[in-house]
């Protein structure tokens, strides 16, 4: 069984949006300096399940679940998708963070964590020591650029913002057979997730309220969120912290990408160094890839 030492947490924050707390979820262990862990879309906590013993053998993990995700809470969402925004979603993370002793601290995420750790990292500057982002570019960069090839590779993005309820009920009428879909795209392998993942997975995802949660984190992405995007640019407010590394799959949709180039454009380069390669493996690096993963971590946060 992974996550050994591990202790399962329900953290009240408060969101300033809302005007009310909603309970986080994470799994807490290890000895050392603190790094938080996000995952992505449609996965949960459990998709660091093949490295979280061995971080916690040099770190404090957090492996948490991102609002709307696994234990996490679920608000409903409104026309405006304030809700999930990444600077909402973010402003979680720190909470917890805090109010689990952390001022400061290290992220590693992926997919849709790790946009909102773009976000985090943007709004709080000062409490990122350096972060690792997997296989993903900016999401502004990423819209901007849409092509038919983007569009039928990364055809969720555009499934999921269908306006509620159409999405949901089109997900939950089938919902195994949409997971099915989706998880398989972008790999090298028939099988990417083991069956205790699986399991872990699609438990949590099949429920109503996670359908239509994930589908506004989506929404918002496409919305709000470039808002904020389009007015962080406009204003010069870019990337300030330490030091970031992104990893990518060559054998999905990011390498079509400058990957390096364009995550320069959101850095202000006088203050932060940009490195990172691209791994052999698709889209789920921390499951396809998770040694190589294991020693880049332990390499670039020494």
């Amino acid at each position: 069984m992974p996550f050994k030492a591990f202790t399962s947490q329900l953290i009240e924050v408060e969101s300033a949006a809302l005007s009310q707390s909603l309970a986080i979820h994470a799994l807490v262990g290890g000895q050392g300096p603190p790094l938080l862990l996000l995952h992505g879309y449609p996965q949960n906590y459990f998709i660091w399940h093949l490295i979280a013993d061995d971080l916690a053998t040099r770190f404090t993990v957090v492996a948490a679940d991102l609002r709307g995700y696994g234990r996490s809470s679920k608000p409903q969402g409104s026309p405006s998708h304030i809700e999930y925004s990444k600077r909402e979603m973010a402003a979680d993370q720190v909470a917890i963070m805090k109010k689990l002793g952390f001022s400061s601290f290290y992220i590693v995420a992926h997919d849709r964590g790790a946009r909102v750790a773009h976000r985090l990292a943007l709004d709080y500057p000062h409490v990122v020591r350096k972060m690792i982002l997997l296989d993903i570019c900016p999401t502004l960069a990423m819209y901007e650029s849409t092509d038919m090839k983007f569009a039928a590779g990364y055809w969720h993005w555009f499934f999921n913002i269908i306006p509620t309820p159409h999405a949901e009920n089109i997900i939950s009428a089938d919902p195994l057979a949409f997971w099915n879909a989706l998880a398989r795209r972008e790999t090298h392998k028939d099988v990417i997730h083991t069956t205790e993942a699986l399991e872990e997975y699609q438990s949590a995802f099949f429920k109503p309220d996670t359908i239509h949660a994930t589908c506004e984190d989506y929404r918002a992405a496409a919305t709000i969120d470039l808002e904020h995007d389009r007015a962080d640019l406009a204003n010069n407010h870019k990337l300030s912290v330490p030091a970031l590394r992104i990893l990518w799959g060559k054998k999905g949709i990011i390498p079509r990408y400058d990957v390096l180039a364009e995550w320069r454009n959101v850095c202000h380069l006088d203050k932060v160094e940009v490195s990172g390669r691209a791994l052999d493996c698709g889209h789920y690096i921390a499951e396809e890839r998770s040694a190589e993963l294991l020693e880049e971590i332990f390499e670039f946060l020494k």
